[in-house]
């Protein structure tokens, strides 16, 4: 996963949506193999579906459409699901694997090509970090969610792979990593696009791996690695698999997420 950082945030490249979509399509086959961490705050997110069923859903950031299909599933044949995601390889999986029971829609999340008030429910697990401009997210969100809608989202934010940043920096030049947005920003924003009710919860998860060589494969086989265009020498890679197992626990290589779960309500 490489971008600015939270400690020296850049301007994301004039080309970055097309990089990031790129990415993921790449990782479309393997994602749900490799998303394990994603899948377990998915989870938790789903945990928080209103018990009224809905309509019509959209899920943002769909990728190969797991959560879709489980959103008809839950929602029933009334209820019209959207999957949308940046990223074209990833609707090609989600049609391969679920077919029409979900309309597959690709889009960017600040500028949705959905009408106005007209979706009852939006769900999005760990996507909105990928968008630079989230005040345009956010005020997308408030424009397709009829009076009364809801959106659920997890999202991600400073502290979020504290430790790739510690094994990958040098001296004075921290790890090229996204530059994940705080709390109050992503509180901020909401009320800003019009929402009103905003809750933001923070929350650290904890995932362990193996081996340096599992703990990169869990971030850029998702797709995490719109790269800037760093190149990696092996002195690179030696010193930072030293610096890792010096965090090593009886689990295992910790990875953290900095998980920020947003419900906010139209």
């Amino acid at each position: 996963m490489t971008a600015s950082t939270a400690h020296s945030p850049l301007p994301p490249p004039p080309d970055w949506q097309r990089r990031v979509a790129h990415a993921f399509s790449r990782a479309a086959d393997r994602y749900e193999r490799l998303a394990h961490a994603q899948q377990a705050m998915g989870e938790a997110l789903w945990a928080r579906l209103p018990a009224r069923p809905a309509g019509t859903v959209l899920d943002l950031g769909c990728g190969p459409g797991h959560w879709s299909a489980r959103l008809v599933d839950r929602h029933g044949p009334g209820c019209r699901v959207t999957g949308l995601d940046l990223a074209p390889g990833m609707l090609e999986v989600a049609r391969a694997r679920h077919g029409a029971r979900a309309r597959w829609l690709c889009g960017d999340a600040a500028a949705l090509p959905l009408p106005d008030a007209r979706l009852d429910l939006v769900f999005s697990n760990l996507a909105i970090q990928w968008c630079p401009d989230l005040e345009a997210v956010l005020g997308e969100l408030h424009r397709v969610l009829r009076p009364g809608g809801r959106a659920l989202i997890n999202t991600l934010g400073p502290g979020t792979l504290a430790e790739v940043n510690e094994a990958w920096s040098h001296p004075g030049q921290p790890a090229a990593l996204l530059a994940f947005r705080s709390r109050e920003r992503h509180l901020a924003a909401a009320r800003l696009a019009g929402f009103t009710g905003v809750t933001v919860e923070a929350a650290t998860r904890r995932f362990h791996y193996p081996d340096l060589a599992a703990v990169m494969a869990s971030i850029k086989g998702i797709g995490a690695q719109a790269a800037r265009g760093e190149r990696l020498t092996r002195a690179d890679l030696a010193r930072a698999r030293r610096r890792y197992e010096a965090l090593r626990e009886p689990d295992g290589l910790p990875v953290s997420y900095r998980l920020l779960t947003l419900v906010l309500e139209r």
